[in-house]
Protein backbone atom coordinates (compact mmCIF):
# COMPACT_ATOMS: atom_id res chain seq x y z
CA UNK A 1 0.00 0.00 0.00
CA UNK A 2 1.16 3.56 -0.73
CA UNK A 3 0.52 6.82 0.94
CA UNK A 4 0.83 10.49 0.09
CA UNK A 5 2.86 12.65 2.08
CA UNK A 6 2.06 15.65 0.52
CA UNK A 7 -0.41 17.55 2.79
CA UNK A 8 -3.45 19.07 1.30
CA UNK A 9 -4.79 22.76 1.48
CA UNK A 10 -7.50 21.99 3.98
CA UNK A 11 -4.94 20.19 5.83
CA UNK A 12 -2.35 23.20 5.84
CA UNK A 13 -5.21 25.52 6.97
CA UNK A 14 -5.96 23.19 9.96
CA UNK A 15 -2.26 23.36 11.38
CA UNK A 16 -2.42 26.83 10.60
CA UNK A 17 -5.52 27.12 13.45
CA UNK A 18 -4.10 24.79 15.50
CA UNK A 19 -0.91 26.53 15.60
CA UNK A 20 -2.24 30.03 16.13
CA UNK A 21 -4.48 28.42 19.11
CA UNK A 22 -2.01 27.31 21.22
CA UNK A 23 0.15 30.66 20.25
CA UNK A 24 -2.64 31.92 22.08
CA UNK A 25 -3.18 29.29 25.14
CA UNK A 26 -0.47 27.46 26.00
CA UNK A 27 0.82 28.90 29.68
CA UNK A 28 3.94 30.89 29.30
CA UNK A 29 5.47 28.70 32.37
CA UNK A 30 5.70 24.87 32.98
CA UNK A 31 3.05 23.32 35.11
CA UNK A 32 4.41 21.56 38.20
CA UNK A 33 4.38 17.29 37.79
CA UNK A 34 0.86 16.03 37.44
CA UNK A 35 1.86 13.65 39.87
CA UNK A 36 1.20 16.27 42.63
CA UNK A 37 -2.22 17.33 43.45
CA UNK A 38 -1.03 21.06 42.66
CA UNK A 39 0.04 19.58 39.42
CA UNK A 40 -2.94 17.70 38.69
CA UNK A 41 -5.23 20.12 39.37
CA UNK A 42 -3.56 22.40 36.69
CA UNK A 43 -3.39 20.05 34.25
CA UNK A 44 -7.39 19.39 34.95
CA UNK A 45 -7.77 22.84 34.37
CA UNK A 46 -5.83 22.89 31.10
CA UNK A 47 -7.85 19.55 29.46
CA UNK A 48 -10.42 21.99 30.29
CA UNK A 49 -9.31 24.78 28.96
CA UNK A 50 -8.45 22.63 25.66
CA UNK A 51 -12.35 21.38 26.03
CA UNK A 52 -13.77 24.72 25.85
CA UNK A 53 -11.32 25.26 22.70
CA UNK A 54 -12.29 22.26 20.58
CA UNK A 55 -8.96 20.74 20.90
CA UNK A 56 -9.89 18.05 23.51
CA UNK A 57 -9.69 14.94 21.59
CA UNK A 58 -9.70 15.92 17.87
CA UNK A 59 -10.82 12.58 16.25
CA UNK A 60 -13.78 12.02 18.66
CA UNK A 61 -17.43 12.70 17.36
CA UNK A 62 -18.97 16.50 17.75
CA UNK A 63 -21.52 14.10 19.70
CA UNK A 64 -18.75 13.01 22.26
CA UNK A 65 -17.09 16.33 22.75
CA UNK A 66 -14.36 16.38 19.62
CA UNK A 67 -13.84 17.74 16.11
CA UNK A 68 -14.35 15.01 14.18
CA UNK A 69 -10.90 14.92 12.64
CA UNK A 70 -9.16 12.25 10.57
CA UNK A 71 -5.91 10.26 11.74
CA UNK A 72 -3.67 12.02 9.73
CA UNK A 73 -5.07 15.51 10.90
CA UNK A 74 -4.47 14.11 14.50
CA UNK A 75 -0.81 13.42 13.88
CA UNK A 76 -0.85 17.41 12.55
CA UNK A 77 -2.68 18.31 15.76
CA UNK A 78 0.16 16.31 17.98
CA UNK A 79 3.13 17.88 15.73
CA UNK A 80 1.59 21.51 17.00
CA UNK A 81 0.85 20.70 20.40
CA UNK A 82 4.52 19.45 20.89
CA UNK A 83 6.16 22.33 18.66
CA UNK A 84 4.15 24.62 20.95
CA UNK A 85 5.55 22.58 24.19
CA UNK A 86 2.09 22.31 26.08
CA UNK A 87 1.88 20.30 28.73
CA UNK A 88 1.36 16.67 29.35
CA UNK A 89 -2.34 15.03 28.72
CA UNK A 90 -3.40 14.18 32.49
CA UNK A 91 -6.15 12.55 30.92
CA UNK A 92 -4.79 10.34 28.33
CA UNK A 93 -5.84 6.85 30.05
CA UNK A 94 -9.68 8.17 28.97
CA UNK A 95 -8.94 9.98 25.81
CA UNK A 96 -6.49 7.95 24.55
CA UNK A 97 -7.16 4.13 25.79
CA UNK A 98 -10.81 4.02 27.12
CA UNK A 99 -12.19 6.34 24.76
CA UNK A 100 -11.39 4.39 21.60
CA UNK A 101 -12.29 1.45 23.43
CA UNK A 102 -16.09 2.83 24.65
CA UNK A 103 -16.29 4.05 20.65
CA UNK A 104 -16.07 0.26 19.51
CA UNK A 105 -18.08 -1.48 22.53
CA UNK A 106 -19.69 0.80 24.50
CA UNK A 107 -23.19 0.87 24.16
CA UNK A 108 -25.06 4.29 23.31
CA UNK A 109 -25.78 4.80 27.18
CA UNK A 110 -22.24 4.19 28.44
CA UNK A 111 -20.95 6.68 25.48
CA UNK A 112 -23.13 9.27 26.32
CA UNK A 113 -22.71 8.94 29.78
CA UNK A 114 -18.96 8.35 30.07
CA UNK A 115 -17.41 10.00 27.19
CA UNK A 116 -18.71 13.43 27.34
CA UNK A 117 -17.07 14.07 31.11
CA UNK A 118 -14.03 12.28 29.61
CA UNK A 119 -13.43 15.20 27.13
CA UNK A 120 -13.78 18.06 29.06
CA UNK A 121 -11.87 16.44 31.98
CA UNK A 122 -14.34 16.45 34.40
CA UNK A 123 -13.74 12.80 34.76
CA UNK A 124 -10.64 11.77 34.75
CA UNK A 125 -9.50 7.56 34.52
CA UNK A 126 -6.74 5.24 35.53
CA UNK A 127 -6.22 1.71 34.22
CA UNK A 128 -6.28 -0.95 37.19
CA UNK A 129 -4.96 -3.91 34.82
CA UNK A 130 -1.55 -5.16 36.73
CA UNK A 131 -1.87 -7.09 40.50
CA UNK A 132 0.53 -8.29 42.78
CA UNK A 133 1.82 -11.54 41.37
CA UNK A 134 0.52 -11.15 37.72
CA UNK A 135 2.61 -8.26 36.20
CA UNK A 136 2.18 -7.32 32.86
CA UNK A 137 0.73 -11.26 32.46
CA UNK A 138 -2.77 -10.06 32.67
CA UNK A 139 -4.68 -13.34 32.24
CA UNK A 140 -3.44 -14.48 35.58
CA UNK A 141 -5.08 -12.06 37.45
CA UNK A 142 -7.35 -12.91 40.48
CA UNK A 143 -9.56 -9.54 41.34
CA UNK A 144 -13.01 -11.13 41.38
CA UNK A 145 -16.77 -9.63 40.24
CA UNK A 146 -19.17 -11.94 41.80
CA UNK A 147 -22.84 -10.97 39.91
CA UNK A 148 -25.54 -10.65 42.08
CA UNK A 149 -29.00 -9.33 40.88
CA UNK A 150 -28.43 -6.37 38.76
CA UNK A 151 -24.76 -5.49 40.07
CA UNK A 152 -21.10 -6.92 41.24
CA UNK A 153 -19.25 -7.42 44.11
CA UNK A 154 -15.49 -6.61 43.31
CA UNK A 155 -13.13 -7.48 45.47
CA UNK A 156 -9.50 -8.14 44.99
CA UNK A 157 -6.08 -5.47 44.66
CA UNK A 158 -4.60 -3.82 41.78
CA UNK A 159 -0.68 -2.12 41.56
CA UNK A 160 0.84 0.22 39.54
CA UNK A 161 -1.96 2.28 38.41
CA UNK A 162 -1.18 5.53 37.29
CA UNK A 163 -2.21 8.67 38.94
CA UNK A 164 -5.11 6.98 40.70
CA UNK A 165 -4.61 8.84 43.84
CA UNK A 166 -6.38 12.03 41.89
CA UNK A 167 -8.14 10.22 39.35
CA UNK A 168 -12.03 10.11 39.79
CA UNK A 169 -12.65 6.47 37.84
CA UNK A 170 -10.96 3.08 37.16
CA UNK A 171 -11.29 1.01 34.33
CA UNK A 172 -10.12 -2.86 34.44
CA UNK A 173 -10.85 -6.44 33.87
CA UNK A 174 -12.06 -8.74 36.58
CA UNK A 175 -12.78 -12.30 36.86
CA UNK A 176 -16.39 -13.29 37.15
CA UNK A 177 -15.96 -16.72 36.54
CA UNK A 178 -14.28 -18.17 39.24
CA UNK A 179 -13.67 -21.83 38.08
CA UNK A 180 -11.94 -20.12 34.79
CA UNK A 181 -8.62 -20.16 33.96
CA UNK A 182 -5.83 -17.51 32.14
CA UNK A 183 -8.08 -15.08 29.74
CA UNK A 184 -11.40 -17.21 30.36
CA UNK A 185 -14.57 -15.60 32.59
CA UNK A 186 -12.90 -12.02 32.74
CA UNK A 187 -15.43 -8.87 32.39
CA UNK A 188 -14.30 -5.12 31.74
CA UNK A 189 -15.61 -2.60 34.58
CA UNK A 190 -15.86 0.85 35.15
CA UNK A 191 -15.47 1.26 38.62
CA UNK A 192 -15.07 5.02 40.33
CA UNK A 193 -12.87 5.40 42.87
CA UNK A 194 -15.40 7.07 45.51
CA UNK A 195 -17.16 4.31 45.71
CA UNK A 196 -18.03 2.41 49.06
CA UNK A 197 -15.09 -0.40 49.38
CA UNK A 198 -12.40 1.32 47.39
CA UNK A 199 -9.20 2.41 48.82
CA UNK A 200 -6.59 3.88 47.19
CA UNK A 201 -3.00 4.04 48.71
CA UNK A 202 -0.39 5.97 46.69
CA UNK A 203 3.13 4.39 46.07
CA UNK A 204 5.95 6.87 45.96
CA UNK A 205 8.46 7.07 43.43
CA UNK A 206 11.93 8.04 43.81
CA UNK A 207 11.28 11.48 43.73
CA UNK A 208 8.76 10.88 46.71
CA UNK A 209 5.27 11.93 44.09
CA UNK A 210 2.64 9.84 44.40
CA UNK A 211 2.69 8.69 40.58
CA UNK A 212 1.36 5.48 41.52
CA UNK A 213 -1.06 3.72 43.59
CA UNK A 214 -2.84 0.32 44.63
CA UNK A 215 -5.86 0.05 44.42
CA UNK A 216 -8.25 -2.42 47.02
CA UNK A 217 -11.48 -3.79 46.25
CA UNK A 218 -13.04 -4.41 49.49
CA UNK A 219 -16.61 -5.98 48.62
CA UNK A 220 -17.37 -2.75 45.77
CA UNK A 221 -20.64 -3.00 44.72
CA UNK A 222 -20.84 -2.27 40.77
CA UNK A 223 -23.92 -2.11 38.59
CA UNK A 224 -23.83 -3.93 36.20
CA UNK A 225 -24.44 -1.18 33.83
CA UNK A 226 -20.50 -0.87 34.33
CA UNK A 227 -19.60 -3.69 32.40
CA UNK A 228 -18.52 -2.68 28.76
CA UNK A 229 -19.41 -5.80 26.32
CA UNK A 230 -20.47 -9.00 27.84
CA UNK A 231 -20.20 -10.85 30.44
CA UNK A 232 -16.93 -13.45 29.74
CA UNK A 233 -15.91 -10.52 26.93
CA UNK A 234 -13.19 -8.79 29.33
CA UNK A 235 -9.85 -10.22 27.59
CA UNK A 236 -10.83 -9.39 23.86
CA UNK A 237 -11.91 -5.95 24.78
CA UNK A 238 -8.91 -5.23 27.27
CA UNK A 239 -6.54 -6.25 24.11
CA UNK A 240 -8.17 -3.81 22.00
CA UNK A 241 -7.58 -1.63 24.18
CA UNK A 242 -4.27 -2.64 24.62
CA UNK A 243 -3.68 -2.29 20.59
CA UNK A 244 -4.53 1.46 21.24
CA UNK A 245 -2.44 1.78 23.84
CA UNK A 246 0.59 0.25 21.80
CA UNK A 247 -0.47 0.75 18.32
CA UNK A 248 -1.09 4.44 17.55
CA UNK A 249 -2.30 6.54 19.64
CA UNK A 250 -1.00 6.38 23.55
CA UNK A 251 2.92 7.71 21.69
CA UNK A 252 2.40 10.21 18.59
CA UNK A 253 5.77 10.39 16.58
CA UNK A 254 5.80 13.98 17.35
CA UNK A 255 6.34 13.83 21.30
CA UNK A 256 9.79 11.90 20.22
CA UNK A 257 10.50 14.28 17.34
CA UNK A 258 10.44 17.09 20.01
CA UNK A 259 12.91 15.20 21.72
CA UNK A 260 15.43 14.42 19.12
CA UNK A 261 14.95 18.45 18.28
CA UNK A 262 15.94 18.91 21.60
CA UNK A 263 18.83 16.30 21.60
CA UNK A 264 20.55 18.08 18.76
CA UNK A 265 20.35 21.15 20.38
CA UNK A 266 22.12 20.28 23.49
CA UNK A 267 24.45 18.53 21.11
CA UNK A 268 25.39 21.88 19.56
CA UNK A 269 25.74 23.31 23.02
CA UNK A 270 28.00 21.16 23.94
CA UNK A 271 29.71 19.57 20.52
CA UNK A 272 33.58 20.53 21.53
CA UNK A 273 33.43 17.82 24.18
CA UNK A 274 31.04 15.41 22.61
CA UNK A 275 32.60 11.67 21.33
CA UNK A 276 32.29 10.64 18.25
CA UNK A 277 29.86 8.08 20.11
CA UNK A 278 27.78 10.55 21.17
CA UNK A 279 27.51 12.26 17.51
CA UNK A 280 26.39 9.21 16.28
CA UNK A 281 23.61 8.50 19.14
CA UNK A 282 22.58 12.13 18.30
CA UNK A 283 22.67 10.76 14.52
CA UNK A 284 20.44 7.89 15.29
CA UNK A 285 18.09 9.36 17.56
CA UNK A 286 17.10 12.01 14.68
CA UNK A 287 17.53 8.86 12.07
CA UNK A 288 15.10 7.01 14.53
CA UNK A 289 12.27 9.21 14.72
CA UNK A 290 11.61 10.09 11.46
CA UNK A 291 11.63 6.39 10.74
CA UNK A 292 8.94 6.59 13.41
CA UNK A 293 7.13 9.12 12.19
CA UNK A 294 6.85 7.75 8.93
CA UNK A 295 6.06 4.20 9.76
CA UNK A 296 2.59 6.25 11.94
CA UNK A 297 1.57 7.94 9.04
CA UNK A 298 1.54 5.08 7.08
CA UNK A 299 -0.64 2.89 10.29
CA UNK A 300 -2.72 6.13 9.91
CA UNK A 301 -3.37 5.88 6.34
CA UNK A 302 -3.85 1.10 6.34
CA UNK A 303 -6.58 2.38 9.50
CA UNK A 304 -8.25 5.12 7.21
CA UNK A 305 -8.56 2.42 4.52
CA UNK A 306 -10.57 0.09 6.95
CA UNK A 307 -7.43 -2.01 8.04
CA UNK A 308 -7.15 -2.78 11.70
CA UNK A 309 -4.07 -2.72 14.64
CA UNK A 310 -3.04 -6.43 14.82
CA UNK A 311 -0.62 -8.19 17.18
CA UNK A 312 1.84 -5.71 15.17
CA UNK A 313 0.98 -3.20 17.65
CA UNK A 314 3.53 -5.12 19.93
CA UNK A 315 6.37 -3.94 17.20
CA UNK A 316 5.77 -0.16 17.67
CA UNK A 317 5.61 -0.28 21.39
CA UNK A 318 8.96 -1.86 21.67
CA UNK A 319 10.36 0.45 19.30
CA UNK A 320 9.26 3.36 20.88
CA UNK A 321 10.10 2.65 24.16
CA UNK A 322 13.47 1.54 23.46
CA UNK A 323 14.09 4.90 21.01
CA UNK A 324 12.82 7.00 23.66
CA UNK A 325 15.49 5.32 26.61
CA UNK A 326 18.12 5.83 23.75
CA UNK A 327 17.54 9.66 23.41
CA UNK A 328 17.73 10.35 26.97
CA UNK A 329 20.91 7.97 27.68
CA UNK A 330 22.71 10.19 24.94
CA UNK A 331 21.20 13.35 26.13
CA UNK A 332 22.70 12.25 29.92
CA UNK A 333 26.18 11.33 28.47
CA UNK A 334 26.38 14.73 26.60
CA UNK A 335 25.74 16.64 29.92
CA UNK A 336 28.14 14.27 31.99
CA UNK A 337 28.04 15.54 35.73
CA UNK A 338 25.38 18.21 34.90
CA UNK A 339 22.76 15.21 34.45
CA UNK A 340 22.47 14.79 37.80
CA UNK A 341 21.02 18.52 38.41
CA UNK A 342 17.14 18.30 39.30
CA UNK A 343 14.53 20.20 38.30
CA UNK A 344 15.13 24.07 40.00
CA UNK A 345 19.09 23.87 40.35
CA UNK A 346 20.43 27.15 39.25
CA UNK A 347 23.06 25.01 37.18
CA UNK A 348 20.70 22.67 35.59
CA UNK A 349 20.55 22.56 31.87
CA UNK A 350 17.18 22.39 30.24
CA UNK A 351 15.83 23.06 33.94
CA UNK A 352 16.58 19.44 34.71
CA UNK A 353 14.29 18.19 32.15
CA UNK A 354 16.62 15.92 31.10
CA UNK A 355 16.56 14.08 34.16
CA UNK A 356 13.12 13.71 34.42
CA UNK A 357 12.66 12.38 30.88
CA UNK A 358 15.40 10.02 31.43
CA UNK A 359 14.16 8.87 34.76
CA UNK A 360 10.48 8.11 32.88
CA UNK A 361 12.12 7.27 29.34
CA UNK A 362 13.15 3.70 31.94
CA UNK A 363 9.50 2.81 32.64
CA UNK A 364 8.95 2.68 28.99
CA UNK A 365 9.74 -1.32 28.13
CA UNK A 366 7.56 -1.67 31.65
CA UNK A 367 4.50 -0.15 31.06
CA UNK A 368 1.71 -0.76 28.87
CA UNK A 369 3.08 -4.77 28.48
CA UNK A 370 6.57 -5.17 29.51
CA UNK A 371 9.05 -5.52 26.18
CA UNK A 372 9.78 -8.96 27.14
CA UNK A 373 5.90 -10.02 26.35
CA UNK A 374 5.73 -8.37 23.75
CA UNK A 375 8.21 -10.11 21.96
CA UNK A 376 6.55 -13.43 23.06
CA UNK A 377 3.60 -11.55 21.39
CA UNK A 378 5.29 -10.99 18.00
CA UNK A 379 6.78 -14.59 17.96
CA UNK A 380 3.80 -16.34 18.49
CA UNK A 381 1.37 -14.09 17.05
CA UNK A 382 3.37 -12.72 13.83
CA UNK A 383 6.08 -15.07 13.11
CA UNK A 384 3.88 -18.10 14.38
CA UNK A 385 6.55 -19.59 16.57
CA UNK A 386 5.59 -22.06 19.56
CA UNK A 387 4.74 -21.14 22.94
CA UNK A 388 7.77 -21.41 24.84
Amino acid sequence: MSFDLTYTDRQKAFRAEVRAWMAENVPGQRLPSLDTAEGFAQHRAWERRLHAGGWSMVTWPRDYGGRGCDLIEWLIFEEEYYRAEAPLRVSQNGIFLLGPTLMEFGTPEQKARFLPPMANGDEIWAQAWSEPNAGSDMAAIRARAVREGDHYVVSGQKIWSSRAVFADWCFGIFRTDPASRRHKGLSFLLIPLSAKGVTVRPIEQLDGDPGFAEIFFDDVKVPVGNRLGAEGQGWSIAMATAGFERGLMLRSPARFQKTAERLVALYKSRADRATPEAKAAVLRAWQETEAYCLNTYYTASRLMSGAAIGPEASCNKIFWSEMDRRMHRAAMALMGAFAELEEGTPEAIDDGRWLDGYMFSLAGPIYAGTNEIQRNIIAERCLGLPRS
